[in-house]
């Protein structure tokens, strides 16, 4: 049985969280600017409504917000993200995402079904990526164990899990697990949408960055199962 289960987790009690939310709420409400946030959500496909604050302002808030607060253990960092996400504005999920990423390396495999949900809760790419990247593949590496979550998320009937799966290994370069990344390529070869086949291609270009021979190898002998989009993506760097 994997740890990746099918109910939404409980937000935990967590002291710090209050107090970072608390906190959160009143730097981010203060800062909201109505007509950037109406251009902000139109750019991003009307995913989830925005407060209008720029990345680098929101940032600056952010160390605002965590000032003289403690370092948080796995359980707040879990409070603080299922927290900011039911909270409608995207900028809340950007936080949430950034705590994540900074704090990952210090969370066990128990993280994953929150990250699951935060994958396929308001999925878009902009979150998605970067919990595949920077959250759930540190926590495959660090738990071998998880691969077998991955190998379920693979095939998963959510787009944005497949995704995120597809994703994951992203970071590993010399590390990539390279018979598991080729075979999540083909499993998902098939497959119509847009994001799933522009993920193929990414991830095939960025291990082209640690082995482009495996890469140019690998689809010498599978380019007619994949999309023209994936193949482009992945041999961008390195020709044909």
């Amino acid at each position: 049985m994997t740890v990746t289960g099918a109910a939404p987790p409980e937000v935990p009690r967590s002291a710090l969280a209050d107090l970072v939310l608390e906190r959160l709420t009143a730097e981010y409400g203060a800062a909201a600017d109505p007509e950037r946030a109406a251009a902000m959500r139109a750019y991003m496909k009307d995913i989830a409504p925005f407060l209008g604050i720029p990345t680098q302002a929101r940032r600056a808030l952010s160390r605002t917000v965590l000032a003289g607060t403690a370092r948080p253990d796995e359980t707040d960092c879990t409070a603080i993200a299922l927290r900011c996400w039911e909270l409608p504005e995207r900028e809340y999920h950007y936080f949430a995402v950034d705590q994540l990423r900074r704090h990952a390396g210090r969370c066990s495999s128990g993280l994953l079904p929150v990250a699951r949900h935060l994958v396929t809760t308001v999925s878009w790419w902009d979150t998605v990526d970067l919990l595949a990247v920077h959250v759930v593949g540190p926590l495959v590496a660090a738990d071998p164990k998880l691969t077998a979550d991955m190998d379920a998320w693979i095939t998963d009937d959510d787009l944005w899990v497949a995704r995120t799966a597809l994703l994951h290994q992203l970071a590993y370069r010399q590390r990539t697990d390279t018979g598991r990344l080729f075979a999540y390529c083909l499993l998902q070869s098939g497959h119509p949408d847009f994001f799933i086949r522009k993920a193929i291609g990414w991830a095939l270009r960025e291990y082209a960055k640690t082995d482009p021979e495996a890469v140019r190898d690998f689809l010498a002998r599978e380019r007619g199962r994949f999309a023209p989009l994936t193949v482009r993506e992945a041999l961008k760097n390195i020709g044909t």
